[in-house]
């Protein structure tokens, strides 16, 4: 089991809470920040008691308030180059897992934080949470995905003005925007993640994950979504959970999904 320094883990009910736990800096994203959030996404790929997981940040004012700027202002071009694919790769992996990742959004999710939520499958924020990616403020761009989804999330005009101004939106103007799903009172946002998730986790599994990987292709130039959606659906209806769960609608009662 690997060891966190700035993550707090906690498996309960199947969902797994992944805490940025770096408060005093606002929960930025170090280089070994980065690395652990690997290893935790990577849990959730591998730990068969994991059925789902939720990100959030540590204290009432952060998400992820971006990256560590003390870490970037030291980048060379090459250097700069093996920051953004690594941070690409580990929010990657978060986008194409088979089981639901939320982003819980408990305050400011800027730069890196906004990236991290953006490669979730889905969002809710508190009241109080802001989002943006203002990384021009700094003569730079944004290096974990945040060019490509947030464009996909609300569209290219709105996307370009948000990256080129820098400028923050409040969580009910993302919601407006399609870049949240979901505004609550913060104390409420927990609850809510967790109703999401155990809505989501009562469904058949292979299901779930067939959906994130449809509509993951939709974004896939190389790859036919309808093909892919196809065969995704052929391979649902030779499992013991589609078997299960046409019996269970045909008897009226609720199904019991085993995941195979």
């Amino acid at each position: 089991m690997a060891t966190y320094e700035n993550l707090l883990l906690d498996l309960n009910n199947g969902i797994l809470t992944i805490t940025i736990n770096r408060a005093d800096k606002l929960n930025a994203l170090n280089i070994d920040t980065i690395k652990e959030i690997k290893n935790a996404i990577q849990r959730v790929y591998d730990d068969t008691a994991v059925k789902g997981a939720i990100f959030t940040g540590s204290g009432p004012k952060a998400f992820v308030a971006g990256a560590d700027i003390s870490e970037i202002a030291e980048l060379s071009e090459v250097n700069a180059r093996s920051f953004a694919e690594r941070g690409q790769e580990v929010f990657a992996m978060i986008e194409r897992c088979n089981k639901p990742v939320i982003a819980a959004v408990n305050g400011f999710a800027l730069g890196g934080g906004c990236e991290l939520a953006m490669a979730c499958h889905m969002r809710v924020a508190s009241d109080n949470a802001r989002f943006g990616q203002p990384e021009v403020n700094l003569g730079v761009i944004p290096g974990y995905g945040g060019t490509q989804r947030m464009t996909q999330l609300i569209g290219k005009g709105k996307a370009m003005e948000l990256m080129m101004t820098g400028d923050m939106v409040s969580a009910e103007e993302a919601k407006a925007l399609g870049l949240v799903n979901h505004v609550v009172p913060q104390e409420d946002l927990m609850p809510k993640c967790m109703e999401i998730m155990e809505k989501i986790m009562s469904k058949a599994p292979l299901a779930i994950g067939l959906v994130i990987e449809c509509v993951n292709a939709v974004f896939n130039k190389d790859e036919n979504g309808y093909q892919t959606e196809a065969n995704s659906f052929a391979r649902c209806c030779t499992s013991e959970d589609f078997v299960e769960g046409t019996n269970a609608f045909l008897e009226k009662r609720k199904p019991v999904f085993k995941g195979i």
